[in-house]
């Protein structure tokens, strides 16, 4: 008669948690004034890349040390990912589904003139039923930036990973990963390269802390 294994020796090891720094890009000269959406030629500003080279060397501090750095393709989350690169070896990877929402025939307007649009209530207090205008809808910004983390903990099982990304971005996966309805997650606070952090594991997404500074990031 065989002899029966024991549940240690059959079961599957679970697969090791990998956590990601979620990066807002830097200041720009619009950031607080206008909408930019996808627009592309927006740059950081000086005090931008002042914020992006703070972050880089608290990101640079910590142990473990990341082991690949992710940014938006657009130009001011590659700015700022660039620093954090830098200081830790590495090469910036292009993640396409970091983008930023698209906000269609928005792009471009003033936060003013927003305001004013009938829509913006929606856009601020119940976004899941809300599309832009020749845009996206912020349930197609979930499921597409859910995509790109699913990317990212299976290309480093166990590892931390860098990703720069826009603010609303951020907002709707950290809100996913705390199981807040995307109707609430404009009450998320995302600065400008403020991290957050969060750890996916088998058991599901734990949240490490949300808009930290780069004086405060959480080394554990």
């Amino acid at each position: 008669m065989p002899q029966a294994r024991s549940i240690r020796s059959t079961s599957v090891p679970p697969a090791e948690p990998t956590t990601i720094l979620f990066v807002r890009h830097g200041t720009t000269p619009t950031t607080g004034r206008m909408l930019p959406g996808r627009a592309p030629g927006l740059h950081l500003s000086a005090l931008g890349r002042e914020q992006a080279d703070r972050v880089a060397a608290a990101i640079a501090a910590l142990e473990p040390a990341p082991t690949a750095v992710y940014a938006s393709p657009l130009e001011r989350a590659r700015e700022t990912a660039a620093p954090i690169a830098r200081a830790l070896g590495l090469r910036v990877r292009t993640e396409r589904g970091l983008v930023d929402l698209d906000i269609g025939e928005w792009t471009g307007i003033s936060l003013k003139r927003a305001a004013r649009r009938r829509e913006w209530a929606t856009v601020q207090r119940w976004p899941a039923g809300f599309a832009f205008p020749g845009g996206e809808s912020f349930s197609e910004l979930v499921a597409r930036a859910t995509d790109a983390v699913r990317r990212l903990v299976r290309a480093h099982p166990g590892g931390t990973v860098v990703a720069v990304s826009h603010a609303d971005p951020i907002r709707a996966l950290v809100a996913t990963a705390a199981g807040v309805p995307i109707d609430l997650f404009q009450r998320l606070v995302v600065g400008t390269c403020s991290v957050s952090a969060v750890r996916y594991s088998p058991d599901g997404p734990r949240v490490l802390c949300v808009n930290a500074s780069a004086g405060g990031l959480v080394r554990s």
